[in-house]
């Protein structure tokens, strides 16, 4: 053997590097890269189910934007209808209060204008009476002048009754 080198040394060798190579491929390499796809694969789908729970979310956003909108616009129209609805009871109560107190200023006029002729009866009663009292007396009496001034006496007496 020139150069000292033995075939078979080698090829023992070479079967043992295939072996293990062979071997290492095996048990480390190919569960070390199914692993990694399989990790990469988990986070690819975690990223495209991110991707899509914000794309949800911003189509979610953007309805309720409009939704907002819209109610927004429902609250000024609601707003402008209350607003008229008060506008119209304010002014129905108004007209009724103005009613009302026409009514009870009729009624008082009403009022005031029978006690009015009800003092007037009666005092014309009262002056039936004295006149009835002075004609008796003065009937009775010869002395006119007397009960004449009586007669006055008594009827200054009810004007000052009257008046207090």
């Amino acid at each position: 053997m020139p150069l000292n080198i033995d075939f078979q040394q080698i090829l023992l060798h070479l079967l043992n590097f295939t072996l293990l190579f062979a071997g290492l491929y095996f048990l480390l390499y190919k569960p070390v890269k199914n692993f990694m796809k399989k990790r990469e694969k988990y986070y690819q789908d975690m990223q495209e189910s991110a991707d899509e729970m914000i794309k949800h979310a911003e189509d979610a956003k953007s309805e309720y934007e409009g939704k907002l909108r819209d109610v927004d616009a429902e609250i000024i129209s609601r707003r402008k209808t209350a607003a008229e609805e008060l506008e119209k009871q304010r002014r129905k109560k108004i007209e009724d209060a103005e009613t009302e107190a026409a009514k009870i200023i009729e009624d008082a006029r009403e009022e005031g204008q029978a006690m009015r002729d009800q003092i007037i009866s009666s005092a014309k009663g009262q002056i039936t009476d004295l006149v009835e009292d002075i004609a008796r007396k003065a009937l009775l009496n010869e002395d006119v002048s007397t009960t004449f001034d009586a007669f006055l006496d008594a009827a200054e007496r009810g004007a000052s009754d009257g008046e207090s």
